[in-house]
């Protein structure tokens, strides 16, 4: 038990160093921003996709590109339109007259790293497209499916302003997401280093850090964290708690109308993983799913009326969760 302890701790410790360097890459272009970070490394070592929620010029898009550079692996960058087609996602298949047979055209999807940029301006024809891809890790075209190559990660932004010539993402896609990460406006001293950092524009070289390998390998470190049984209680009482309808859990129940699936409790327990890695740790902490519980969490609750009415929102329901369940 000791030798399988201590060997863990040397597969933390070496993942440490390649995460610290990937983020000080990132960083060169990036000031600031880390919970979004983090949030998008998280998905990465879960083995899920990060939807990017904020205003514009926040660096999203940035953050992204910068990541996919410093991975040296495939990277295609998606405009999401009104007037996208499943087609210029997937692709097609094209008839060859010499031969008179049908060949596939693949699509940008066969790729590893995906920026679905301002994913909510195409309509839902295109997001279904997008499910199979996203669930399954593949692309059916016409009678046959291809294998997509891993890893596969789609990091989809989008605008929370605008309403007009967008498309409300529908619940199953969001579910594919494993994280919904809101974006905050940078602080009075970061500001500052960004208009001293690209005020004047510049060509900034990244690094190629992470290579298909190393990220394997990472994975394969967050899937041997060792998380106790009590946890494993809390993170389920969690998702529970959120589409329960028994006043004695609280009265936020009544402003729910629906709540996490068993999706939602398995997503929680993967980014709670990759957390205690990121923080160097060979074992899940409480605190490890309490911080991740919202960006699991707040694109799976469906609000009711009454609680769009008195202007609540998901993250004051999940406190109210985080609240009423005892920690372990």
């Amino acid at each position: 038990m000791e030798d399988k302890n201590s060997s863990l701790e040397a597969l933390v410790e070496q993942a440490g160093e390649l995460l610290q360097q990937t983020f000080q890459e990132v960083a060169k272009r990036i000031v600031g921003q880390r919970d979004m970070l983090e949030g998008m490394m998280t998905g990465l070592l879960a083995e899920g996709h990060v939807l990017l929620e904020g205003v514009p010029g926040l660096a999203k898009t940035l953050a992204v590109k910068t990541l996919a550079e410093v991975l040296d692996s495939g990277f295609k960058r998606i405009q999401f339109t009104p007037d996208l087609l499943p087609a210029d996602l997937i692709g097609t298949m094209i008839y060859r007259p010499q031969t008179g047979d049908f060949i596939p055209r693949k699509g940008p999807i066969f790729t590893n790293i995906i920026l679905a940029d301002e994913i909510n301006r195409s309509p839902a024809k295109v997001q279904s497209a997008l499910l199979e891809a996203m669930e399954e890790r593949q692309v059916t075209l016409g009678t046959e499916s291809y294998q997509l190559a891993e890893p596969f990660l789609v990091l989809a932004t989008q605008n929370p302003i605008e309403h007009e010539g967008t498309y409300p993402l529908p619940e199953a896609q969001l579910d594919r997401f494993i994280v919904k990460l809101y974006v905050p406006y940078p602080s009075f001293s970061e500001e500052k280093d960004i208009l001293k950092r690209v005020g004047v524009k510049a060509d900034i070289r990244i690094r190629k850090v992470l290579d298909k390998d190393k990220i394997e390998r990472l994975r394969s470190a967050v899937r041997k964290i060792h998380v106790d049984p009590r946890i494993e209680e809390y993170i389920v009482s969690l998702v529970q708690t959120s589409r329960e309808k028994d006043r004695e859990k609280g009265d936020f129940v009544r402003f729910i109308e629906y709540g996490g699936s068993p999706r939602a409790s398995i997503y929680l327990f993967r980014c709670a993983k990759a957390k205690a890695l990121l923080e160097g740790r060979t074992f899940v902490i409480p605190e490890d799913v309490k911080a991740l519980a919202p960006a699991v969490l707040r694109h799976r609750i469906i609000l009711t009326y009454e609680a769009e009415a008195e202007d609540l929102s998901t993250d004051q329901i999940i406190t109210e969760i985080l609240r009423g369940v005892d920690v372990p």
